[in-house]
């Protein structure tokens, strides 16, 4: 059947009249008449992505370095004068609980000897004393720490390798599996902790978090609109973006590297935007469809009014994850850029595939129906004056706003307000392997090497001094020096003598804190180890030091993204607030936008410290105790969150705006917009925060952690912010909110948003339809 019979069955089109012209109607009008051509070409793609994707793909890692800090030039110093402890380190953790590891000596030594004919490795440390050498013995001035236990039923064995251990793939587990199964034959409980640990986790499977989101997504789109196709359409053509992003995130992860997280957070990203997307405008084209236009010109009419809007703010998406590369670090600015792949294939496939769907099933998209279909408003029109000529319950809501602005402005500032608290006491840092579930094998290492060796065991600081340039005559007086500096300094649980390199010109020593790595104590013994204990214990000399080793490039990483998050932030604000200016032309709504959206952030920071670093119901989310905020966590979620608010208050305004250019009242206006999206936009932040709040369920405490605070943010904007705050600024600004100075009007660009310049065309060539 030609599509354009297909779209032409049914009851004759009351909308007549000259179609709008442009390039998003005639794209989403031809998408339409053309469905079997836009279905086979994203089904091709789809195919031929995966095949791609599956052939050349590339893998992720968590592999990448900080050029310039302090902890990477340690490595290089180390790697200069002694390439085998400038290794890339991991252990191995045995537990005998039968009796002392000794016993198993020749167990231990074969292992040992299997690990070192490993490819990549440097050199691997036994546990065991020599023969002849007695046990480690306890002492109260001294904790043991490592490598074997007072008991001598715990150990870890220390490998270095020659690359970081996450970039060998999970295929090289199977060689040290085979080097320890002498161990496990002899009933020695083996974990592999560190970055093996890391290696041997389960592969993250979304597809649980994606089924339970897609749940919800049906039933609210049910709830809200009573279409069946019209609930499902969305969700095939999010999946169907999604999933070709995902694919071209893989063939790009095979010429660069990008975080073991990235393809969760574009899931994420992707399949949110993807539905909202295509929501939007399916609910536009259903209610043209309900005025009595034909599916064609209903599709092409939908595509160049609500598909402005989504291509508008998929751009703002795009542009605040494109600021994520003002951090300066790589590692950062490449999981805005693995994002930004899903929602570049959620814009595209709302613009044509979804259109060419409209058109394939023409009239018939409210057929099947679990209660009366509604499209953007159930309100009976009637003949009263006013915007829309609708009076809706949202339509009198907003009535009930613009009376009382005031109290409602002040009722949703002391909400966020309240939310926002914890964020005072935010503290940033690493979440390390003891919030893991106890099913990963990391996580019973660390819980091993903590009981037998104190926590700090999991996290060693290696101390690192050049006297390259220090004569040799003074090198004696300069080790005496940063032997009475490393005494008793605090929250160092020990401290190792420094030992020389086998050339003679660095001194290597370990530091152990009293904490766990990711403890803040444990921050703060670095801190000062970097800044002033070693720096003044070689004052006066041409000595340089370092502290380095995992856990003292966490802490540098925190420093770089602590100090680069205000850049940021202003960077994404100042980038969505030129949108907005641009979009809109109106200064004061420009600026609304802004402090709004940042009131809202700041509310779900709170939320994600209260969960996490308070501990408010961690447990139950599966997280072992109060852990800190990672690091690059609130990075992340300002500018994904500040480019998904910026949908919601772009399809709002450009209601209000649009509305605003037809009559000029400024306050009915705001009481329209809100009649005809507060339903859309109310299911679609639902779906968006079932679709994030299912994340929690992963096993990664970083994707909770992202996971929480989108669903938070997204529900805290679409509610308090567009429900109460929007409103009544809006309400209060009253035509000033769309006021810009005559020089800076002259200087921004004319773009058409919501596509008012086809909607005044087609109301001209046909005073008596409707858009």
């Amino acid at each position: 059947m030609d599509a354009r019979d297909q779209a032409g069955s049914g009851r004759p089109a009351t909308g007549g009249g000259t179609p709008p012209k442009g390039f998003l109607y005639g794209l989403g009008h031809w998408c339409a008449r053309h469905f079997v051509v836009v279905i086979a070409l994203w089904l091709a793609a789809l195919a031929g992505l995966q095949i791609a994707d599956r052939l050349v793909g590339g893998q992720f890692s968590d592999d990448f370095t900080l050029p310039g800090v302090q902890s990477s030039e340690g490595v290089d110093v180390l790697k200069a004068h002694d390439p085998v402890a400038g290794g890339y380190s991991s252990q191995i953790v045995l537990n005998r609980p039968s009796g002392p590891l000794t016993q198993e000596s020749s167990a231990v030594n074969s292992t040992v000897a299997a690990l070192e004919k490993l490819p990549d490795v440097l050199s691997v440390q036994n546990p065991l004393p020599p023969p002849g050498t007695p046990p480690p013995t306890a002492s109260s001035s001294e904790p043991n720490t490592g490598p074997l236990s007072t008991d001598g039923e715990t150990a870890y064995v220390t490998i270095r390798f020659s690359v970081p251990p996450s970039t060998l793939g999970t295929g090289y587990l199977d060689g040290v599996d085979s080097a320890v199964q002498p161990l496990r034959d002899s009933g020695v409980t083996v974990e592999y902790g560190g970055p093996l640990g890391e290696l041997a986790r389960p592969a993250p499977d979304d597809r649980t978090s994606e089924a339970i989101g897609f749940a919800v997504a049906v039933v609210v789109l049910l709830i809200g609109f009573g279409s069946v196709v019209a609930a499902v359409m969305p969700l095939v053509t999010a999946l169907v973006g999604a999933v070709c992003g995902l694919a071209l995130l893989g063939l790009a992860a095979s010429a660069f590297t990008f975080a073991t997280v990235s393809p969760t957070l574009a899931t994420m990203i992707g399949l949110g935007v993807g539905i909202d997307y295509a929501l939007f405008l399916i609910t536009r084209h259903r209610q043209n469809i309900m005025n009595g236009r034909r599916p064609a010109d209903s599709a092409g009419l939908a595509t160049t009014t609500s598909g402005r809007a989504v291509l508008v703010s998929g751009c703002t998406v795009i542009i605040a994850l494109s600021g994520l590369w003002a951090s300066g670090v790589t590692f950062i600015g490449k999981l805005g850029l693995a994002a930004a792949f899903t929602v570049v294939t959620a814009v595209l496939a709302a613009l044509t595939l979804v259109p060419a769907l409209l058109g394939l099933v023409g009239r018939r998209i409210d057929r099947l129906h679990v209660r009366r279909p509604v499209a953007e408003t159930d309100a009976v029109p009637d003949t009263a004056p006013g915007v829309g000529q609708v009076h809706g319950t949202w339509h009198r809501y907003a009535q009930k706003v613009e009376k009382r602005p005031w109290w409602f402005l002040a009722g949703g500032v002391v909400v966020l307000a309240v939310l926002a608290f914890p964020l005072l006491f935010i503290q940033l840092g690493h979440i390390g392997d003891g919030a893991d579930p106890e099913s990963f094998t990391d996580r019973r290492a660390y819980d091993l090497i903590s009981t037998a060796f104190g926590p700090g065991a999991n996290g060693p600081l290696t101390l690192v001094v050049d006297q390259t340039e220090v004569p040799t005559g003074d090198r004696s007086a300069l080790a005496s020096q940063l032997e009475k500096a490393l005494a008793n300094v605090p929250d160092a649980a020990k401290i190792t003598p420094l030992q020389t390199t086998p050339d003679g010109d660095v001194l290597v020593g370990t530091a152990y804190s009293v904490a766990s790595p990711q403890d803040e104590r444990t921050t703060e013994l670095t801190n000062h180890l970097m800044d002033d204990v070693l720096p003044q214990a070689v004052a006066g000399t041409d000595a340089k030091t370092y502290v380095t080793g995992t856990t003292a490039a966490q802490v540098d990483f925190l420093d770089i993204v602590s100090s680069r998050l205000p850049v940021i932030i202003a960077v994404v604000v100042a980038l969505a607030f030129l949108v907005i200016l641009v979009v809109f032309r109106g200064l004061l709504v420009a600026v609304k936008a802004a402090v709004l959206n940042v009131l809202s952030i700041a509310a779900s920071y709170g939320v994600v410290v209260a969960v996490f670093q308070w501990g408010w119901g961690g447990p139950a989310l599966g997280v072992s105790g109060k852990v800190p905020i990672e690091s690059y966590v609130p990075m992340m979620m300002f500018a994904i969150v500040f480019g998904l608010s910026m949908d919601y208050e772009i399809f709002l305004l450009s209601r209000v705006r649009e509305a605003w250019l037809r009559t000029g009242d400024a306050e009915a206006s705001v009481a329209h917009a809100l009649e005809i999206t507060a339903r859309v936009i109310t299911c679609a932040a639902l779906i968006m925060v079932s679709v994030f709040a299912a994340f929690l369920i992963s096993d990664n405490i970083v994707v909770k952690m992202l996971g929480l605070g989108l669903a938070a943010s997204v529900l805290i904007d679409a509610t308090i912010v567009r429900l109460l705050l929007v409103p009544a600024v809006m309400t209060l600004l009253g035509r000033r909110a769309w006021w810009t100075p005559g020089w800076l009007d002259r200087l921004l660009p004319h773009l058409d948003t919501e596509g008012e310049g086809a909607l005044q065309q087609e109301r001209t060539t046909a005073p008596g339809g409707t858009g």
